[in-house]
């Protein structure tokens, strides 16, 4: 197994710590596989196997552990030393109904660290938060970022950075495609099987949705306009125009139901001069180029939005918050805040334009404030900062 030492390290740092991890991501994205290297660094560590308790709720073997009762009595069983630690590893955990109730009774009554994962944002829904309040921290998993796809990638053999780049680009970075490469046939009905075990598992199933066909209507669409500002009314319009009739109320609905999904990233726009979020028009970022692509036919005419899409998700990645900035008529196309620190990115595939240049430069030289401030491209060549802003290549700033 690969390690997916971004997440491990936090796994590390908060165990043992009264808190319950929680391990959120879309399906296929690689928490199963964390948790098996968790579990592998437990054993590494001295912790006998009998006290890690491991249990996949999609697996054949726990299929009937449906019921929250059932669930308790199992791990009960297992803890046959009521005085010592053990480590509960639980995956997939929202197919039990009323699992938090098992949670909340061992973390009352027994030594338990406790680490579960889930691809709905269910788990941390405003009722459980209500009651492990306090008592929980969240670890958002994405799919590789284009620094461990490098890694994963890595036979001996090696592809140029750039030809490593566009099958990024093209395939994402769920880590199973690493293994498909060589069989480029697979890849399309591997996404494919990604966002229609999503929609139909985490959205359908989960929210009792009528019409799946305009739910994958809604995705398409923010597939097709990823990077720009949507509206639920928008959407409704186009959507109605093309013979599927539907509300913004609707629209909105799935959109949530999507994000719950981790299938798509809302990042809402900020007015920078004002000081405060902005409740209309926002954009939408898919999770992975691969699924994008998947969902608009394999098409790259959209080549800027695509490398803006994968810059979010870096930004994401490295635990900022994200929004779309706006000064006056200009837009900077992201907002990134931290730890009370902040940056501005703007990503244009080349600014060899002087054109291309002066506008991406304006909207950062619009910005009344000293945080830094970048410029994304995809060009090698090397350019001088303009009045403070530092022009970056886009791989090198994925490869930091």
């Amino acid at each position: 197994m690969k390690s997916r030492d971004i997440y491990l390290t936090q796994l590390i740092h908060f165990r043992d710590k009264p808190l319950i991890k929680v391990i959120t991501g879309i399906r296929r994205c690689g928490k199963s596989t964390l948790l098996s290297l968790f579990a592998e660094h437990l054993l590494q560590s001295g912790i006998d196997a009998d006290h890690i308790i491991r249990m996949n709720f999609e697996s054949f073997d726990f299929a009937e552990l449906t019921d929250f009762k059932d669930m308790h009595a199992y791990i009960k069983q297992r803890m046959t030393q009521a005085q010592d630690r053990y480590y509960l590893l639980l995956d997939e955990v929202q197919q039990v109904k009323s699992w938090e109730k098992v949670v909340n009774s061992f973390l009352v009554d027994a030594d338990v660290d406790i680490y579960i994962t889930g691809s709905n944002a269910y788990l941390l829904s405003s009722e459980l938060s209500t009651l492990l309040s306090g008592r929980s921290v969240e670890i958002k998993m994405l799919p590789l970022s284009f620094k461990e796809f490098m890694a994963f990638t890595d036979d001996g053999h090696p592809d140029s950075l750039e030809d490593t780049f566009n099958q990024y680009l093209k395939y994402g970075g769920f880590p199973t495609i690493v293994e498909l490469r060589e069989h480029e046939d697979t890849i399309g009905p591997f996404l494919e099987g990604i966002y229609n075990t999503v929609l139909i598992k985490d959205v359908v199933e989960r929210h009792g949705v009528r019409d799946s066909a305009l739910l994958e209507s809604v995705l398409k669409y923010l597939a097709a306009n990823t990077g720009s500002l949507v509206s639920t009314k928008k959407i409704s319009d186009y959507l109605t125009s093309t013979g599927r009739k539907t509300t913004s109320d609707t629209i909105d609905n799935y959109l949530r139901m999507l994000e719950s999904a981790f299938i798509i990233y809302r990042a809402n726009r900020y007015d920078l001069k004002g000081k405060l979020y902005l409740k209309t028009l926002e954009k939408y970022y898919l999770v992975d180029s691969g699924i994008r692509n998947q969902l608009t036919g394999m098409r790259n005419t959209d080549y800027g939005h695509i490398l803006e899409n994968l810059v979010y998700l870096e930004l994401i990645r490295r635990g900022f918050d994200v929004s779309i900035g706006k000064i006056g008529s200009l837009e900077t196309d992201f907002v990134a805040e931290k730890s009370g620190t902040k940056a501005y990115y703007q990503v244009s595939a080349t600014i060899m334009d002087e054109t291309t240049r002066d506008r991406e430069l304006r909207s950062l030289q619009a910005i009344p404030d000293n945080y830094p401030k970048y410029i994304l491209t995809m060009d090698r060549m090397i350019y001088d900062d303009f009045a403070g802003i530092q022009i970056v290549n886009i791989l090198d700033f994925l490869l930091e």
